[in-house]
């Protein structure tokens, strides 16, 4: 039988959450050992995915701050060592399921996740300001987020988010970087520097699908997919890869805009997918004396989404007007989303206020088997 504070110590080590897997470390094989000595004092063994695991010394301050809040410890030390291959391999298992075996788990039949492919009809338009912080929103009030940033030649996610380290590997498998509650990953994260990424249309496929199968987000609420402008290559690959996703279409208000944007959206009637609604950027300037300019026309995003209603066939909403923001720029360059850092700005809730209308939608059962059989 435990002692009370034995139990309250391990009921204080499954708080102790891997700030990539984002599951206990206690569920995840990683503790290997606790000992308690006569005075109070806990020694804890951690065993980490990979030898130079990046995060190392969050795990350890946390499970150290963790046991340090428990009446009656009065000291603790953390050991980390490294798991063994077979660990490991039971460790792949238990999160891709029987086999551990390698493929897209948001086409599996039990997958609810929501996917959202923000496509725009060309650059310019901020479409990665978008996905971004509507992500973070969605982040904020408690949904497991994800982004790809399926925009190979122009990434540009991790810098919007302010992320500047690697992902982790654990054998072919890939845990992506962490922040502020979305995991992002981003063909950004491999290339040195500023160095271009040069590929073909295969390439970029390729790359797409590794992303996908061999990266680890666990079980999302909503993934995002920053795609690049236009109807080409990932656009035609998010359609095979991802045949349920639907499509977000980022527009600006003026006419042109709104003309090039409709293709991105009408490419749905090719490949079957949805389109989730439109987002107008850009929509208006407000001036100190409580007006708005309107520097890029007005009206776009709503005849954009008439359009594609009569298009695709179905109600396709205009989910919301993003007025411009000198602090939505200042936000990015700094890796700070605007929804996080300045969240009663006018831009913020107006994005904020989008990811609501997102986050409205129920994880729906269409097309799931249920597993009923008629008697």
């Amino acid at each position: 039988m435990s002692t009370p504070l034995e139990q309250a110590v391990h009921e204080a080590l499954a708080t102790v959450i891997d700030p990539e897997l984002r599951r206990p470390i206690t569920e995840l094989g990683m503790v290997e050992s606790v000992q308690i000595s006569d005075g109070g004092r806990v020694r804890l063994v951690v065993l980490l995915t990979i030898a130079g695991c990046p995060l190392r010394g969050t795990i350890t301050a946390d499970a150290q701050a963790a046991l340090s809040a428990v009446p009656g410890v009065t000291g603790v030390d953390v050991d980390l060592k490294v798991m063994t291959q077979a660990q490991r391999d039971a460790l792949k298992e238990q999160l891709r399921g029987s086999g551990g075996q390698r493929g897209i788990p948001f086409n599996a039949p039990g997958s609810l996740t929501r996917v959202y492919a923000v496509a725009s009809g060309k650059g310019g338009v901020g479409k990665s300001s978008v996905t971004v912080n509507l992500a973070c929103a969605l982040a904020a009030q408690g949904l497991r987020v994800g982004i790809v940033d399926a925009d190979v030649y122009g990434f540009s996610v991790p810098a919007l988010m302010g992320i500047t380290r690697a992902p982790t590997r654990v054998d072919d498998m890939i845990l992506p970087p962490v922040a502020y509650g979305v995991k992002v990953i981003s063909i950004g994260m491999f290339v040195t520097g500023n160095q271009p990424v040069a590929w073909r249309g295969p390439m970029l496929h390729r790359a797409l699908e590794q992303f996908l199968t061999d990266v680890y987000f666990g079980d999302l609420d909503a993934l995002f997919l920053d795609l690049p402008p236009g109807t080409g290559d990932i656009a035609i690959s998010v359609a095979q890869l991802l045949p349920k996703a639907q499509i977000l279409v980022v527009t600006t208000p003026q006419a042109a805009a709104a003309d090039v944007a409709e293709r991105a959206g009408a490419i749905a009637t090719q490949t079957g997918q949805t389109v989730a609604g439109v987002v107008e950027n850009m929509s208006y300037l407000e001036m100190p004396d409580g007006g708005r300019m309107e520097l890029f026309g007005s009206g776009g995003g709503a005849v954009l989404a008439e359009r594609l209603s009569a298009t695709v066939g179905e109600d396709v909403p205009l989910l919301g007007q993003i007025p411009l923001e000198v602090l939505l720029r200042e936000g990015g360059d700094a890796g700070v989303p605007l929804v996080l850092g300045r969240p009663e700005t006018p831009a913020a809730l107006a994005l904020a206020g989008i990811a609501g209308k997102l986050a409205s939608v129920p994880r729906g059962l269409k097309g799931m088997p249920l597993g009923l059989q008629p008697r």
